[in-house]
């Protein structure tokens, strides 16, 4: 009976593995077609391929200086008697800023005035002592041929006459150094009255600084002010050798500042240094920026965006459209029978949200054609694999019949 019971059971368990082998067989037996047509379909969103220029650009980080500036110092040591403009005042060329204690230089003007006086008379009693001597010297002469007058008489009339015209000389000389004197004292008088003058540039600034007070004892050439011009203003950074070969005088950048977000002020490259700094490996290189307005001010933290190269009619995706399989860029297309196809790319300039593609040498026109009569996958592509079904939202499915690509520009 035992026998009969497990006899029974085996056969029960070769009948089950048998019905299992035939189902896996059945299974197995369908065509590869049929295989990928049961295969779920991939959700993908796509996007046009537009043909445009798109540009390459640099981000660089700066400050800001005066395009000019005056360092006000007076040329003699003196007490500040008068500040005539204070920070933020406007000022004129040639306009007296800083007046300073002028006594002690009035007083040297007036005593240089009394000499000159004085030698002015001295020259006066010269001149008339000369005329005396002359005419003293050709009564003797003619009484000397007459006979009346001895040699030692016409000698002394001589020496008379030639120590009056020394005298003369000597005298005019001394009213020449009188002249000089009064002139220098006149000189140092003015320079206590300090003036703001520049060359170049417009004719009105600002006082950017201010470093005395009215009361206050200066040396010579001590700061007073700092005067600076505001419009233009001159941005300037920095860049490595990578950037440097790219920059040249007359490029256009565009300006930022985080002191007006959302403002963009344009500038462009006037001046490139000829010389990296030993210590950083860094070039200088200043923009110049119209500040009619006067809101942009010197030591103001920027960035300063340029535009390094553009490329005309380039194959232009969104950059999420961009793919890397293998260490190797593409994009997905889908052909008409809603199958993902990998189009191996070289990706180029990216901006704005775009980038550029280049087909690799290995591309012929056909797929050339091909790419450019259909739309990129951007959501979704990393599931995909060649040659595997998508499904696309039904507003996009008129999107993948050939239509020719847009035309657009980035800036």
């Amino acid at each position: 009976m035992r026998k009969n019971i497990g006899a029974g059971v085996v056969f029960v368990l070769v009948i089950c593995l048998s019905s299992a082998i035939t189902w896996r067989f059945m299974q197995d037996s369908g065509t590869p077609q049929n295989r990928g047509a049961q295969a779920a379909a991939i959700p993908v969103e796509l996007a046009d391929i537009h043909i445009g220029s798109i540009a390459q650009r640099r981000e660089f980080t700066g400050t800001l200086e005066a395009e000019g500036q005056l360092i006000v110092a007076p040329k003699i040591s003196g007490r500040v008697e008068r500040l005539h403009v204070n920070l933020a005042d406007p000022v004129t060329r040639g306009q007296v800023v800083v007046e300073l204690d002028n006594a002690e230089y009035l007083q040297a003007v007036a005593q240089a005035e009394a000499e000159m006086a004085v030698a002015k008379a001295n020259l006066l009693q010269a001149k008339s002592l000369l005329e005396i001597a002359e005419r003293e010297l050709s009564r003797v002469s003619a009484l000397r041929k007459r006979g009346l007058s001895s040699e030692s008489a016409y000698d002394a009339a001589v020496i008379a006459q030639l120590t009056r015209k020394t005298q003369l000389e000597v005298s005019s000389a001394e009213l020449q150094r009188a002249e000089s004197l009064l002139n220098l004292s006149q000189i140092r008088l003015g320079y206590t009255r300090i003036n703001a003058i520049w060359q170049g540039g417009d004719g009105q600034r600002i006082v950017g600084e201010r470093f005395v007070e009215e009361g206050d004892t200066v040396s010579a050439n001590t700061p007073l002010l700092r005067i600076i011009e505001l419009n233009p203003i001159r941005a300037v950074f920095y860049v490595t050798e990578r950037d440097y070969g790219q920059l040249k005088s007359g490029q256009q950048a565009s300006v930022s500042t985080d002191v007006f977000p959302g403002l963009q002020f344009l500038g462009e490259i006037v001046r490139i240094a000829p010389v990296f700094r030993e210590n950083t490996r860094q070039a200088r290189v200043e923009l110049k920026i119209a500040n009619v307005d006067g809101r942009l001010k010197p030591g103001m933290f920027v960035r300063a965006t340029v535009e390094l190269t553009r490329v005309q009619d380039a194959i232009l995706v969104p950059e999420q459209a961009l793919s890397q399989r293998d260490s190797a860029f593409g994009v997905f297309i889908v052909d008409e029978g809603q199958t993902a196809r990998w189009i191996p790319v070289q990706p180029g300039i990216q901006n704005a949200g775009q980038v550029q593609i280049q087909l690799t040498a290995e591309a012929d026109q056909q797929v050339m054609e091909r790419l450019l009569a259909t739309q990129v996958v951007t959501l979704g592509q990393q599931l995909l694999d060649d040659g595997m079904p998508v499904q696309i939202p039904a507003k996009q499915i008129s999107a993948t019949q050939a239509i020719p690509p847009s035309r657009e520009h980035v800036q």
